[in-house]
C-alpha cells in the first residue's frame, strides 16, 4: 500500500526551531536519521518507510514554500507567518519558541505613543508594524525597514521606536531601551498547504492530532 503513497514534505525553519521540531516529531515516532549527520551536504532528507521528506529553509521562506506547494507542511515562528501574509492554513501552536512582538524604545518615547504623533518606527517586520500602528492604534507613522540590529535605530536617531521580538529584554536594557507596548505573543506554529490539506487530509490530520496531544 505504501508504494503508491506520495511523499509528504516538511519545510523547517533553520536553527533552534528545526531542532525542537525534530525532537517533537521523534516523540511521535517520526525520525529522519539522515538529518543527524552534521557533515552532510544534502538539502533534502528522506524517510522512505514513512514516505516523508524534510528540508531546511530560512524562516521567511517557509510560508512561501508551503503556499506554493513545494512543501505540504511548514514549521516557523508566528512572527514570520504574520509578516509574510501567505495563503496557508495555520493548524497548530507547537508551544515552543515563545516570545513577544513589542514596540520598544527609550522611556521618553512613551509620550509619543500616547499622543498619536507622527513618529518613525524601525523594524525587520514592516508589515506587522504597519498593521499595528495603522489598524490598531490609528497612528500615522513612517516605517523604516532594517535587517540588522534594530536596537540601533533609536540610539543613532534613525527612529523614535522599534518593533521587534523580545525574549528576555536584556539586549534592550543594555542599550537603554524598554518595552513600551506589547503587540502580540509569538511561538512556533505548524502551517499546511491548502491543497495538501484536502488531498492528504487523513495523513495530515493524524499527524496534527498526535502532535496536539504532545503539545497539550
Amino acid at each position: 500500500m505504501s508504494e503508491d503513497r506520495k511523499y509528504i514534505t516538511f519545510a523547517l525553519g533553520k536553527g533552534r526551531l528545526a531542532k525542537k521540531t525534530l525532537e517533537l516529531l521523534e516523540e511521535i515516532g517520526i525520525t529522519c536519521e539522515e538529518m543527524k549527520d552534521k557533515d552532510t551536504r544534502k538539502l533534502i532528507f528522506v524517510n522512505e518507510e514513512l514516505k516523508l521528506k524534510f528540508f531546511l529553509a530560512k524562516g521567511p521562506d517557509v510560508p512561501t514554500y508551503v503556499e506554493y506547494g513545494a512543501a505540504d507542511i511548514g514549521v516557523v515562528g508566528s512572527d514570520t507567518i504574520l509578516e509574510e501574509g501567505r495563503r496557508v492554513y495555520e493548524v497548530l501552536d507547537l508551544g515552543f519558541g515563545k516570545c513577544r512582538m513589542c514596540v520598544c524604545g527609550p522611556a521618553s518615547a512613551k509620550e509619543l505613543l500616547k499622543h498619536h504623533e507622527m513618529i518613525r518606527v524601525a523594524s525587520k517586520y514592516p508589515n506587522i508594524a504597519k498593521d499595528y500602528f495603522y489598524n490598531k492604534k490609528h497612528q500615522t507613522v513612517d516605517i523604516i525597514k532594517l535587517n540588522g540590529s534594530v536596537e540601533l535605530g533609536p540610539i543613532v536617531g534613525l527612529a523614535d521606536v522599534i518593533v521587534d521580538i523580545v525574549e528576555t529584554g536584556s539586549t534592550l536594557k543594555e542599550n537603554g531601551l524598554e518595552v513600551l507596548e506589547e503587540i502580540c505573543p509569538l511561538s512556533a506554529r505548524m502551517i499546511v498547504n491548502q491543497v495538501s490539506m484536502k488531498m492528504e487530509a487523513e495523513r495530515i490530520k493524524e499527524l496534527i492530532s498526535k502532535l496536539r496531544a504532545k503539545c497539550g
